[in-house]
C-alpha cells in the first residue's frame, strides 16, 4: 500500500473515471483527511493480522492517484512481477523501480515483465484495476475501455498462460467503466458482479457460465451499489490464514441484510470509510491494495525499501 504524498482530484483520469469528483476542499485538507482514511485502513487490516508492507510515496513530482498501486504493477503466484501501460501521462511517475527491487530483495521474483512500451502507442492495461484475475484457474476477467485494450490484454494472457475473458461493460447511463475492479471481484469461491453492467446477453451468460463453472458463488450488485463500489472489495487472508473481505464503508452500508449475510460466509467482512478517496479519485479498497503473491526470501516480517514503512 502507498501512503499517498501528494493525494488530489486528477482532471486526466477524471476524463473516463466517472466516480471522480472534484473536491472544494483546500489541497492541504484534502491530503490530510485522505491520510488519515488510509492510515486507518492500515490500522484496520493490521489490527486483523494482515501483513501490510507500507511505501511511503515520494512528494516530487506530484502524483495524485499513487495511492492506487494496483494499477502500475501486479505480482504472481508463479513469481512473475508485471508493470502495466498507463493511460494518464500524470500517472506513469508512480512507476518506481525501488518498489520492485525491494519486492526483489525480500521475495522470490522470477522474471519481471515490462509492458509500459505499449503507452507510445496510446494502448493501455492498468493492472488489476483492468483486469480481474482467478489465478487458482488462470483466468482474466477484463472489461474493454480507453484503458484496458485488447491487444494488451491478449499478449499479457498468453505471457502468463492465462485465458483472457473479454466483455462490454456500462454504467446507468451507458457509459463505458473505466476499470473492470468497479463492476466484478472475485473471491476464492464467490463473485460479486454487476450483471446490469454487462449489456449483451450472450457475453453476461459467457461469464456467468465461467464464473460459476469454476465453483464461485454469485452475488449480484446493483448500478447503486456499484456506484457505492460494492464491486470493489478483496477477499485476503491474514497470517493466520484466515478470510478476511475488506470494503469500503459507503459499499458495506450500500449492500442489502441478505447480501451481507451471503458474503460473510467467504470470510469476515472488514468495512472501512475511505469516503474521501473515493470521491476524489474514483476508487476504493480494492484498488488501494497490491497483492503480494510472492514467495517470501527471509523470514522476518519487518520490510522496508528506502522509502518504506513497516509491514
Amino acid at each position: 500500500m502507498i501512503r499517498p504524498a501528494a493525494f488530489g482530484f486528477n482532471p486526466e483520469t477524471a476524463e473516463n473515471n466517472f466516480f471522480q469528483q472534484a473536491s472544494t476542499l483546500p489541497p492541504a485538507e484534502l491530503q490530510q483527511k485522505a491520510l488519515a482514511e488510509f492510515d486507518a485502513m492500515v490500522a484496520l487490516l493490521q489490527a486483523n493480522d494482515v501483513e501490510v508492507i507500507i511505501v511511503e510515496d515520494t512528494p516530487e513530482p506530484p502524483k495524485p492517484g499513487a495511492v492506487f498501486p494496483n494499477n502500475w504493477f501486479s505480482t504472481a503466484p508463479n513469481g512473475i512481477v508485471s508493470v502495466f501501460p498507463m493511460y494518464a501521462p500524470s500517472r506513469r511517475t508512480e512507476k518506481r523501480d525501488d518498489i520492485l527491487k525491494m519486492l526483489a530483495s525480500h521475495f522470490t521474483v522470477t522474471d519481471v515483465q515490462d509492458w509500459t512500451e505499449f503507452e507510445a502507442d496510446g494502448r493501455f492495461l492498468e493492472g488489476t484495476g483492468s483486469m480481474v484475475i482467478d489465478h487458482d484457474h488462470k483466468m482474466i476477467y477484463a472489461a474493454l475501455s480507453e484503458r484496458t485494450n485488447p491487444v494488451v490484454l491478449e499478449k499479457f494472457a498468453s505471457a502468463m498462460g492465462y485465458q483472457a475473458i473479454v466483455f462490454w461493460a456500462t454504467d446507468g447511463q451507458g457509459r463505458t467503466i473505466y476499470h473492470t475492479n468497479v463492476m466484478l471481484s472475485i473471491g476464492e469461491e464467490f463473485a460479486v458482479l454487476c450483471e446490469e453492467s454487462i449489456a449483451e446477453e450472450w457475453e453476461l451468460i459467457a461469464v456467468r457460465q465461467l464464473l460459476e463453472s469454476t465453483h464461485h458463488r454469485i452475488i449480484p450488485i446493483s448500478f447503486d451499489q456499484l456506484r457505492a463500489f460494492a464491486g470493489n472489495l478483496l477477499q485476503i487472508r491474514n497470517k493466520k490464514g484466515e478470510k478476511l473481505i475488506v470494503l469500503s464503508q459507503s459499499a458495506f452500508s450500500s449492500l442489502k441484510e441478505d447480501q451481507r449475510k451471503e458474503l460473510s460466509a467467504f470470510g469476515k467482512l472488514l468495512p472501512v470509510d475511505v469516503s474521501i478517496i473515493e470521491k476524489t479519485e474514483g476508487g476504493s479498497v480494492r484498488c488501494m491494495m497490491a497483492e503480494v503473491f510472492l514467495v517470501k526470501r527471509v523470514l522476518n516480517t519487518h520490510l522496508r525499501s528506502a522509502s518504506a514503512g513497516e509491514a
